[in-house]
């Protein structure tokens, strides 16, 4: 008899098969608290031979704007015709910090557990979500420094700080999407780990951390203005800085800011999520 077909005569299937895009959800969700509790564990890990601990989750971004505000705001001179550029600066930082550190661990999300990968049978985008999930465990860690550092340069609550919460929503579907991408692209070919930091500086440059992009679109050929104003970073840090900066304003937010960063969430996200669903059973091979 074939035995393919005494295979399937007694319910066997191919070992780390593809299962369907809905089971292959309803498995994730099944497996939510193995998720957290992996982005817990590394998050806790993090810095735990370093003597200041979790400390460095908030100075980390501290020490990289004090640097910014040096180089760019005081000898290049990025900080005239900002309003609040501390607050601007820094807000940039924090959460460029956050979708350029969920890129970074996407890469190795795979190559760094073969272990795990190979000897226990789960959905593997577990792996990919969960470094994403520890990225947003540290950005709301470090949210608190950031309103401190607000309130300290009178940036006030009020009820525009509530737009923080649909802004990382989107964000955060678009980090997890894009995790997910590289960590597939990571997966088969490891020199993408290695090429991750030059291509991620690259995109710091032209989101507008250090700078407003207001001030240099007029100086640009059209289609490079436009491609800075559809940059997805570039929106979502637009988008906090509207939230949370009294001198930038929900009510000056440009109108097609929040179409965008719903448009880009649902893109990464979903497409990110089918991207990797994709090569499941490739993953641990080899």
């Amino acid at each position: 008899m074939d035995p393919a077909a005494l295979a399937a005569k007694y319910g066997l299937s191919v070992s780390g098969a593809r299962p369907t895009l809905t089971s292959y959800a309803r498995q994730l969700w099944s497996r939510r608290h193995f998720i957290t509790a992996f982005a817990t564990a590394k998050l806790t890990a993090q810095y735990s031979q370093a003597k200041l601990g979790q400390i460095w989750q908030i100075m980390t971004p501290l020490l990289n704007a004090l640097v910014y505000y040096f180089i760019f705001g005081v000898l290049l001179g990025t900080k005239k015709g900002v309003e609040d550029f501390i607050p601007f600066l820094v807000t940039g930082v924090f959460i460029w910090s956050f979708i350029s550190s969920a890129v970074t661990a996407g890469t190795r999300a795979i190559s760094s557990n073969t272990g795990l990968v190979r000897a226990l049978h789960f959905p593997r985008a577990a792996l990919p979500i969960s470094l994403a999930l520890q990225q947003l465990q540290q950005l709301l860690f470090s949210l608190c420094a950031l309103f401190a550092i607000l309130l300290a340069f009178g940036q006030y609550p009020t009820f525009s700080w509530l737009l923080a919460v649909p802004a990382l929503l989107f964000m955060s579907m678009f980090a997890t999407g894009l995790s997910m991408i590289v960590a597939r692209l990571g997966a088969k070919t490891p020199d993408i780990a290695q090429l991750t930091p030059f291509v991620l500086r690259t995109w710091m440059y032209i989101s507008g951390v250090m700078y407003s992009i207001d001030n240099v679109i007029d100086k640009v050929p059209h289609a490079v203005g436009v491609a800075l104003d559809c940059n997805p970073t570039a929106i979502y840090i637009d988008l906090m800085r509207y939230a949370l900066i009294s001198s930038f304003g929900p009510d000056k937010l440009p109108p097609h800011v929040w179409p965008l960063a719903f448009g880009w969430a649902v893109l990464l996200g979903f497409g990110g999520f089918l991207f990797f669903w994709k090569a499941e059973e490739e993953y641990g091979r080899g």
